[in-house]
């Protein structure tokens, strides 16, 4: 709780909605039973069990490219007792940082960045658990250069970590891109498995201690190599080996054997066999040599194998001592589906045993794929930024089962729009979709007896949206997007929704009448070019699953037909992606330039849109009736684009912002009929830079504005039109990127003011403003300083729109909602409470 103008304001984290970075060896899942990703410069942290998003970590300046946990799920059978785990994160600027996880306390820290950075982008880091207090791991880069380190690991939280680099091994001009490590068996060394561009696979051995020296080269793969994992020693016909898998661009997976010698009984067994001719090079590790050899090449994925991992071992014992390596390897690929391997149990040879996959006409495919620590589950991340997670529900027999997963963006969030009933948030994204995330109440809940999801994706266009406004009016539900093209698109809830709408947001699940149960279009069907979204109409979906099952012709025009389905709990990937479409009922036309800013007045009358501008012409404002969208005007003052557009509360005014560092207010005279009049009231220089956000006061004509210049000013229109200048809040840290305003109390004309910067900060200001009887300012507004968000709870870059959640009861209620958006491809939710 902090406190500011007199009241006590609290913060709490509701929702995170975030995609994975389209990279590989992003993802890592730990012992902790936590999944680490990647999502622009943030680190996320979500739960398997909950399906949430539990927090972001800042730090890095760049993407993320790699995260990898110690202790990971393979070495979950030695940490049991341990209560602190680490996670490694490495960036596209080189950067690798170590953070610390308190199991009991639920704390990050973090813990420090690695004193000796890549030139390039990290690209792989893989991790040993040698003992509770010891753990040796290794990142490669584009830079060429392979790191070891050795990490000594403090018993209490918040200890000193040690770290020191064992050795810098310089690969060459074809970087690797894939790295195992392991503990050797029989030996004090530890061995080192790194392959990429030259199609190899490098064997290097060393000690906990010291230098790494190449051993010997595997050669067998014909593309790139994509992922390496080491075994645990596996204890056979008194031989002791570890395995080596491998997979590759190829389209192929190779099983590599390395078996420790007995130098005594070599000789004896020189007899030629099949054996002796496939055996590969011997790998010396000190007084220890081993034997290479390919054991099985696995063939079955038709496209690039990503990723390959084995299962991590249960162990029986609570101290975790010797495990046996289950005999089960998962392998992830670009063609859409994850695999599991094992071997026969009457001629050994390994087969594929279970396949999961995504059938969405629109995935292209699967990046990597991770077990769970206890090797009932399995986790892939996918070309759209999303995860795929899959439970052997089975008792008797394998039954593998989608799960719900977190689910986001996997670019940059440009703009969030309430719906006018508060009952969901609708965010556009420059990775060309529009997204729709909303409560559902449940048992595993966490914060107010709901958590949140994203429920449906009504667009997926081929443009990056840029802007999107929610119509307030009564009604369907509609909204207006603009993207990166000349046309403004209109689309209104299908059946479906408002259906899954419903049982999401009532007790009882009955279709309630202001749902306009007239609505004939069921859903719509994405076109051939992802531009345009047709409408399914109620009574053509029953005629359209007969014909979905006559042979079509497969061309490439041709898009399978969507069956929009009411959803009764949050939907997975592949109902988003297809099923979940609004069509499109108009579009608008008249902009010179790619799409920028829209916003709705409140009665739901007026649509307001801007352009991209370099000149004054084309820098105009156009004004649309809702609902029979004609151009009911065009707004000239600005001469570079209009950045933020707003009505005032009682829709009297329109303000806008410009990158021309002015702000211009309009008087709004819509009758409802054809004729809406419009005067320029004012048009003032108000800052030294870009303005990039407005707001306006929810009780009167007082308004905020915020600059590149790091400062927010506060203004009002007096009743002869004129604008004065009332107050300059302290100066901020970063350029103020957005703003939002939301009212507490109307009789002392008391607001919060959220402001959102480029570092992706947030704070909360109190804002107070006496009125006279007759409505006016009766002295200057006080500021002051309500709440700084928690840096872990904040977005890791530009925050783009912050949006209060509309509400009759703002007033009676002491919580309200605040949704923001970032370039850090984050939707949040946060909960403001008053003390």
């Amino acid at each position: 709780m902090a406190s500011g103008g007199g009241i006590q304001v609290g913060v709490e984290r509701l929702f995170i909605g975030a995609g994975c970075n389209r990279i590989v060896n992003n993802v890592s899942w730990g012992a902790s039973g936590l999944v680490s990703f990647g999502a622009q410069n943030a680190v996320a942290i979500f739960c398997p069990k909950t399906a949430q998003i539990l927090t972001t970590l800042p730090g890095h300046k760049a993407s993320v490219n790699c995260t990898h946990w110690v202790p990971s799920s393979k070495f979950a059978f030695k940490a049991k007792q341990l209560e602190q785990h680490f996670l490694l994160s490495g960036d596209a600027d080189g950067v690798i940082i170590l953070w610390e996880f308190s199991l009991s306390e639920k704390k990050w820290r973090y813990v420090l960045q690695l004193p000796q950075s890549h030139k390039k982008g990290v690209t792989c880091i893989t991790a040993v658990l040698v003992s509770h207090q010891q753990s040796i791991f290794a990142s490669t880069s584009s830079d060429g250069t392979v790191n070891v380190w050795d990490l000594a690991l403090p018993s209490t939280y918040g200890g000193d970590c040690k770290l020191s680099c064992l050795d810098s091994l310089f690969v060459g001009r074809k970087p690797m891109v894939s790295l195992s490590l392991a503990e050797l068996p029989g030996s004090q060394h530890l061995v080192l498995a790194m392959g990429g561009l030259d199609s190899k696979i490098h064997l290097y051995c060393g000690e906990r201690t010291g230098k790494f020296l190449p051993a010997c080269e595997l050669k067998s793969h014909t593309d790139w190599i994509r992922s390496l994992d080491f075994s645990l020693p596996i204890y056979t016909n008194g031989e002791t080996s570890i395995l080596l898998v491998s997979s590759s661009q190829d389209k192929g997976i190779r099983l590599w054997k390395l078996a420790l010698q007995d130098t005594l009984a070599d000789h004896k067994k020189q007899e030629m066999s099949l054996a002796s001719y496939i055996k590969g090079p011997v790998l010396v590790a000190g007084s220890s040599s081993y034997q290479v050899s390919m054991e099985s090449l696995l063939i079955g994925h038709e496209d690039w194998a990503y990723s390959v991992e084995w299962q991590p071992p249960s162990s029986s014992s609570d101290e975790g001592g010797e495990c046996y390596q289950p005999q089960s390897i998962l392998s992830a690929s670009m063609d859409k589906t994850m695999m599991i391997w094992q071997p026969e149990k009457t001629t050994g040879i390994w087969m594929n045993v279970v396949t999961v996959g995504e059938l969405s006409h629109c995935a292209l495919g699967f990046y990597g794929g991770h077990w769970s620590p206890c090797g009932n589950s399995i986790l892939a991340h996918g070309y759209g930024g999303s995860f795929h997670l899959w439970k052997n529900v089975g008792v008797d027999c394998d039954d593998w089962k989608p799960q719900k997963v977190p689910s986001g963006h996997f670019a940059a969030v440009s703009d969030i729009s309430w719906a006018r009933s508060g009952d969901y948030v609708l965010s556009v994204s420059h990775d060309q979709t529009t997204r729709i995330f909303a409560p559902w109440t449940n048992n595993n809940c966490s914060v107010n007896g709901e958590s949140w999801h994203e429920i449906a994706r009504p667009q997926v266009h081929g443009h990056d949206i840029n802007c999107v406004t929610m119509i307030q009016g009564k009604g369907n539900h509609r909204f207006v997007g603009g993207a990166d093209e000349k046309v403004a698109r209109v689309f209104e809830a299908p059946l479906s929704f408002l259906k899954t709408l419903n049982y999401f947001t009532s007790d009882d699940h009955s279709f309630s009448d202001n749902l306009q149960v007239e609505v004939q279009i069921l859903g719509a069907n994405i076109s051939a070019l992802g531009l345009s979204q047709k409408p399914i109409y109620v009574q053509a979906s029953s005629d359209a699953k007969q014909v979905s099952n006559n042979e079509g012709i497969d061309t490439m025009e041709t898009v399978p037909e969507a069956v929009p389905v009411v959803l009764t709990e949050p939907p997975i990937e592949e109902q988003l992606g297809w099923h979940t479409l609004w069509p499109e009922s108009h579009k608008l036309y008249g902009h010179g330039n790619e799409l920028y800013s829209l916003c709705c007045d409140h009665e739901g009358k007026l649509v307001a849109s801007s352009c991209k501008a370099q000149s004054a012409s084309v820098a105009e404002i156009w004004l649309w009736q809702v609902g029979s969208w004609k151009s009911v005007g065009r707004l000239h003052s600005h001469s570079l684009t209009v950045t933020q557009m707003e009505f005032s509360h009682d829709d009297n005014f329109l303000l806008t912002v410009s990158r021309d560092r002015h702000f211009s207010v309009f008087s709004i005279n819509n009758t409802g009929t054809n004729d809406t009049s419009y005067q320029l009231v004012t048009k003032q220089e108000a800052h030294k830079r870009i303005i990039w956000a407005c707001s306006w006061s929810p009780y009167g004509h007082e308004f905020a504005t915020g600059s590149r210049d790091k400062t927010v000013k506060i203004w009002a229109v007096e009743n002869e039109g004129s604008v004065k200048q009332l107050l300059t809040l302290p100066p901020f840290n970063a350029s103020v990127t957005s703003l939002s305003w939301v009212g507490l109390s109307r009789h002392d004309n008391h607001g919060l003011l959220a402001v959102g910067m480029e570092n992706g900060l947030i704070e909360l200001w109190s804002l107070h403003n006496r009125r006279t009887e007759d409505g006016s300012p009766s002295s200057a507004p006080t500021a002051n300083l309500a709440v700084k968000l928690d840096p872990f709870m904040c977005h890791v870059s530009t925050v783009n729109r912050l949006a209060w959640r509309n509400s009759e009861k703002s007033e009676e209620s002491n919580a309200m909602q605040l949704a923001s958006c970032g370039a850090d491809q984050c939707v949040r939710i946060f909960n403001i409470c008053f003390g």
